[in-house]
């Protein structure tokens, strides 16, 4: 099989993983060099199927459930599996009350327990949290530039131009260009971010605060530095963060932690994520392409299990037309 794998974000790389451990031959074409273009170069890395129930469907937990897997065996060391602690202010509680409600897989925990997993919020009086113990998050930009290296070093090719006629000549085309396909169904959800740097402050896992009006999360990454997270905009504005965004973002990291007032901003960045109506992704066949697309807020925990999807299609539909040729030429 030949197959071109447009977009080289996590849906892209996925894909093109799945399909050359298969015995594909896979080209990639990514117009624009670089995985810093992708939207999942601004994600969080959080392999959260339990938390993310709190606003998303069922099928999230049910795609994502064995994404860390995945992602450890294809890169191994990569996955971090400390869990994702969720926390709210005294003021709050009745919101975190309300996530737990709407959640699963998770235990609650007090203030002494909170102290044990993360010692440096034991200043920051947060009585009550919730732990969700078989999560998992990794570092994004790490995996993606693994990823390619990976593909590259297993054979696959990595185009930045090609013609209309090159690209007719593979038996199959799979679309992994994000907010950038032309599906009129998707709609641009903005994500707005920040990489914070503090020596006054360790993290061990991901960290949700609650608020009823600006929920943020925290990753750590290394070094001292995390990654702080994220607004959803209901636009496909791709321009530098807002005012209003950085703002808040600060003020809730500050909420967090008081060292954070002090902390370097290292880097600002936008992403806009593509969602379907419904924020579920969708692996759609039209002749001999493949559309994968709409991972909104979601695309490393649902990222494998939407290439699986994709090669799973494809290998199937291979096997049909060679029995049914046997059967023209036995005939």
């Amino acid at each position: 099989m030949n197959i071109l794998v447009k977009g080289a974000g996590v849906a892209g790389l996925t894909v093109a993983y799945e399909l050359r451990a298969r015995g594909a031959e896979v080209t990639i074409l990514d117009p624009f060099g670089g995985e810093n273009s992708a939207a999942s170069w601004y994600a969080g890395g959080m392999l959260a199927p339990w938390c993310e129930r709190e606003s998303a469907e069922q099928a999230v937990i049910d795609l994502g459930m064995n994404a860390a897997n995945w992602w450890e065996s294809v890169i191994p060391g990569s996955v971090s599996r400390k869990g994702t602690l969720v926390v709210a202010t005294p003021r709050d509680v009745k919101e975190l009350e309300r996530f737990g409600a709407r959640t699963s897989g998770f235990v609650r925990i007090g203030e002494e327990a909170i102290s044990l997993l993360e010692p440096d919020l034991g200043e920051a009086a947060f009585r009550k949290g919730l732990f969700f113990e078989s999560e998992a998050h990794l570092a994004p930009r790490q995996v993606l530039t693994e990823l390619k290296a990976k593909l590259v070093g297993l054979g696959a090719r990595c185009e930045t131009e090609m013609s209309a006629a090159e690209i007719s000549s593979f038996e199959w085309v799979i679309d992994c260009t994000g907010i950038a396909s032309p599906d009129i169904d998707l709609r641009g959800v903005r994500g707005e971010m920040l990489i914070l740097r503090s020596k006054d402050i360790s993290l061990s896992r991901p960290i949700r605060l609650i608020h009823p009006r600006f929920p943020l999360y925290i990753v750590p990454r290394p070094d001292h530095t995390f990654m702080v997270g994220a607004t959803m905009i209901e636009s496909d504005a791709n321009g530098p963060v807002t005012a209003r965004s950085m703002m808040e973002l600060l003020n809730a990291a500050y909420s967090v932690h008081p060292a954070f007032g002090e902390a370097e901003i290292i880097e600002t960045g936008t992403g806009v994520r593509p969602a379907y109506p419904n924020n579920l992704p969708r692996v759609v066949k039209t002749g001999n392409c493949i559309s994968i697309n709409g991972l909104y807020r979601h695309g490393f925990l649902l990222a494998p299990a939407m290439a699986k999807q994709a090669a799973d299609m494809i290998l199937k539909e291979r096997s049909i037309r060679h029995e049914t040729h046997r059967e023209r030429t036995s005939a």
